[in-house]
C-alpha cells in the first residue's frame, strides 16, 4: 500500500482537523465568572443602544408631534446597533 498523497484534499483537511484538535486540547476553558461576565457585556451592548434610541426617539416625537414614527424608527436603529456591536465584539474575543 502506498502513502497518501500530500496534495490530495482529504489528507489536508484530516490534517487540518488533527490540528485544529490539539489546539483545543492545549486550551484552557474560561471559568464560569468569565463567561457571565461576557454574557453581561453582550447584554449591556445591545440593552444600552436600544434603550437610548428609545429615548431620544420618544423626545423627538414629543417636541415634533410625530405620533411614535421617530420612537419606533430609532429602537429598531438601536437595537441593530446593539446587535452589530455584539457580533463584532464576540468575533474579536
Amino acid at each position: 500500500m502506498s502513502e497518501p498523497d500530500e496534495d490530495d484534499p482529504l489528507v489536508k483537511a484530516a490534517k487540518r482537523g488533527a490540528e485544529r484538535d490539539e489546539r483545543g486540547r492545549e486550551m484552557e476553558e474560561p471559568s464560569v465568572g468569565r463567561s457571565l461576565a461576557q454574557i453581561g457585556v453582550l447584554g449591556w451592548m445591545i440593552v444600552t443602544p436600544t434603550v437610548i434610541g428609545l429615548l431620544v426617539g420618544r423626545w423627538l416625537d414629543h417636541i415634533l408631534d410625530s405620533d411614535m414614527f421617530w420612537t419606533a424608527s430609532l429602537l429598531v436603529a438601536g437595537f441593530a446597533l446593539g446587535g452589530w456591536s455584539a457580533w463584532k465584539w464576540m468575533q474579536r474575543a
